[in-house]
């Protein structure tokens, strides 16, 4: 009887693991926090937006695929209080970084790519590179000398590949590439992320590769590489082969109509930290904060997305099941393991955290800086979003908020300890 009931069991926990565990609504205590604990969360957003460090934040809670907290706390219009809806759509930026990288892991589960393979296997420009050596800030002339060996697709992933960042990046990262039309990718209309790519294979490097961690746009040639490899769009990719499956509804790179005014607002800080509305300026020329709403055919894989927090939470529980989600699966879990240990080594990355495949992975020597155990992978947004996926604990966590400049990033640690410390 005992054998039977085991195998019972057995079958049972199989089939589970299988499925993937789905989000559901719950109560704080089914998914092991207090609720008494978690009113800090709401007295402190509500705090922040009253002492104008924010117009408003959405956060999200899961502990074993139970929602512990769902709220919006705030205005989506400071002018107007119209409230900010939990189910706004958020320009994600960098945190399309994360799906543009399982999608190449897709990839190399179906063989059609390896992480060693250099990218001029597929994009010949990025043969026989250069990486700089000096440069003249007066009139942005420089020398190179020859790359040690080729870039890898691993090196993209890993932001090991000496590629920087136009605009934000170093000042020799954004001379280079101004001169050359690189940008960001956020806002680009009818610009080819293909040729922005081969432009971007014939610019030096700003260190070996390898050797550094440097953020860059390391993703959006990854993108490229899902177009070339798969044969179309990343945009289409991105809904046949993740959002569908998954059941993610409300992420897009550019919005549809139906759904625009769903798109929440951008604030900045203004001189004296005066909360207003944002005009975002980029190199190729002003792109106000629809750009999520105007059609285009520049998908980057670096920061191109807008999502809700909901839809996210989605994509991050399918990771925390080991790539499965409601029986779809996306990812084999030894796919997913690979991307959520360190795979750089002994490079530096700040903080005493160590890089994944596409996340920052919190170690045992990191660890004691948060209350997230090690193994933690997340990063986060431009504009103010944050995540985490904390697999000891089971647990994914989400606060956005939508805001270009600000001075009060310290709110994200303190909803994370928060969130912690509301579990029973």
């Amino acid at each position: 009887m005992k054998k039977n009931l085991l195998s019972i069991l057995f079958v049972i926990a199989g089939a589970l693991g299988a499925f993937g565990q789905v989000i559901t609504t719950s109560t704080p205590e089914a998914a092991g926090f207090s609720s008494e604990s978690l009113k800090r969360i709401d007295v402190a957003m509500n705090d922040w937006v009253s002492k104008g460090y924010l117009n408003g934040a959405s956060a999200l809670i899961i502990r074993d695929g139970k929602v512990a907290y769902y709220k919006a706390a705030g205005f989506d219009d400071l002018d107007t209080k119209t409230p900010l809806p939990k189910d706004g759509i958020f320009r994600i930026a960098s945190q399309t970084k994360a799906i543009t990288s399982v999608a190449i892991m897709m990839l190399f589960e179906e063989g059609k790519l390896l992480l060693s393979d250099p990218v001029s296997q597929y994009i010949p420009s990025f043969k026989g590179q250069a990486v700089l050596a000096k440069f003249n800030p007066g009139d942005t002339t420089y020398t190179t000398e020859p790359a040690k060996r080729e870039v890898t697709i691993k090196d993209l992933l890993t932001h090991t590949s000496g590629i920087g960042y136009a605009q934000i990046g170093s000042k020799e990262a954004n001379a280079i590439y101004a001169k050359n039309n690189l940008s960001t990718g956020i806002g680009m209309k009818d610009a080819s992320l293909k040729d922005a790519m081969s432009t971007l294979g014939k610019l030096p490097l700003m260190h070996q590769p390898g050797e550094r961690f440097t953020y860059g746009l390391n993703t959006d040639l990854l993108g490229a590489l899902v177009e070339i490899i798969s044969g179309v769009s990343l945009d289409e990719f991105f809904r046949a082969r993740i959002f569908e499956p998954l059941g993610m509804k409300d992420t897009y790179f550019t919005v549809p109509q139906a759904k625009a005014r769903r798109l929440v607002n951008l604030y900045t800080e203004k001189e004296g930290g005066v909360l207003a509305k944002a005009t975002v300026q980029m190199l190729n020329g002003p792109v106000t904060p629809n750009y999520p709403l105007e059609k285009t055919s520049y998908y980057s894989g670096g920061a191109g997305l807008s999502s809700t927090i909901f839809d996210y939470a989605i994509f991050l529980q399918m990771l925390l099941n080991d790539g499965v989600y409601n029986g779809k699966r996306i990812l084999g879990r030894n796919t997913v393991r690979m991307m959520t240990v360190n795979q750089v080594g002994d490079v530096n990355i700040g903080n005493g955290d160590k890089f994944g495949l596409g996340f920052q992975i919190v170690t045992d020597k990191s660890s004691g800086r948060t209350p997230a155990q090690e193994g933690t992978f997340g990063w986060g947004g431009a504009f103010g979003t944050s995540y985490w996926v904390d697999p000891k604990e089971r647990l994914v966590l989400l606060i956005y908020r939508q805001m270009q400049a600000r001075s009060h990033n310290e709110v994200i640690e303190k909803f994370r300890a928060m969130a912690y410390g509301a579990m029973e």
